[in-house]
């Protein structure tokens, strides 16, 4: 078993010390680190696992490099800008960019396509790779890829579509519209719509890159990390506890800033300086983005449970133990 995939099931039993550690290794320093220095730390914390020779502040230091830069399935370094820590610093402008108001259609299908492109890189680089750890990414996933990216840019450029092709930002449309809706069920109808589509979308991003876990299935293994057999049923369950990680993490991330820039809009402050409302929407983003990340990557063990009786006949008869492991991915 690789030490930082024990590490994960160790440490990943309620909530609180989950969130805990998530914190701890979405150190963007960690993002310093060179390759060279990632290999040594989860060399030091495989040894570590076999004799008790090595100071806990190293083994802490370690388990927080292996932990955010390197994948558990494959033991390999993970890209810089997919690596955990990574998430923040990389995603942050991104989703800034997109959720800007707009004028017209090219920078908003530019900054969906972006975020989108990053997104689908980063759930391919951390999925769970326990039945492709060798291969190459073959032709028609490569296309399906492409399709997801597609297919999730076009849904989220649809608000602004809408207001593009039916002038809904003309003086005329806007007073048409307060007439009939108050201005605060208008503002909050506009939000839940924004939310819905980014949660969707970003669902709709993480099922189709990781498909592969529902065809091919993933490997689960008992409490000592001895493989019982590939199931698509802990596939299944792996990416779609993942998709509902990431649908509530970009739906409150888009959601929370507007529903504060919406209040903020009616303060005297803000009629006093209304060239502060934008930083302020820009840094609240960061913010609720900031505390999403380690919340949504927090909601399912990284290293997931699933009851024997759920799982494939042929696995059911491989093992007696009652629950098995799998790598969740991110």
């Amino acid at each position: 078993m690789e030490g930082n995939v024990d590490q994960w099931r160790r440490e990943g039993q309620s909530f609180l010390r989950r969130f805990l550690q998530l914190v701890d290794i979405l150190d963007p320093t960690t993002l310093l680190a060179s390759n060279k220095e990632i290999e040594n730390a989860h060399t030091l914390l495989q040894s570590s696992q076999l004799k008790e020779v090595v100071k806990d502040e190293k083994i802490k230091e370690a388990v927080k490099l292996t932990l955010s830069s390197v994948h558990p399935d494959t033991g390999n370094v993970l890209p810089t800008v997919f690596r955990v820590s990574a998430f923040v610093p990389f995603a942050s402008p991104l989703i800034i960019a997109m959720l800007l108001p707009h004028k017209r259609m090219k920078p908003a299908l530019l900054c969906q396509l972006l975020f989108q492109s990053y997104s689908a890189g980063y759930n391919l680089a951390n999925g769970n790779k326990t039945t492709c750890k060798d291969e190459k990414m073959p032709l028609n996933r490569f296309l399906l890829l492409i399709g997801a990216v597609s297919y999730t840019t076009c849904l989220g450029v649809v608000p602004q579509f809408v207001v593009s092709r039916y002038s809904l930002n003309s003086p005329a449309m806007y007073t048409f519209f307060r007439k009939i809706l108050p201005v605060p069920v208008l503002g909050l109808v506009l939000i839940v719509v924004l939310t819905l589509l980014s949660a969707i979308a970003s669902a709709f991003n993480v099922a189709v890159v990781r498909g592969s876990e529902f065809e091919k299935g993933v490997e689960v293994t008992d409490k000592n990390g001895n493989v019982v057999g590939i199931s698509q049923a802990a596939g299944t369950k792996a990416v779609k506890d993942t998709a509902v990680s990431r649908a509530v993490l970009i739906g409150t991330t888009a959601a929370a800033p507007t529903m504060i820039v919406s209040y903020l809009q009616r303060t005297n402050f803000i009629r006093r300086f209304p060239h502060a409302l934008a930083p302020i929407g820009h840094v609240m983003t960061i913010l609720i983005l900031g505390l999403m990340v380690p919340i949504s990557f927090s909601l399912y063990p990284q290293m997931g449970k699933i009851n024997r009786n759920k799982l494939e006949p042929l696995i059911q008869g491989n093992t007696k133990e009652d629950e098995l492991y799998y790598n969740r991915g991110l």
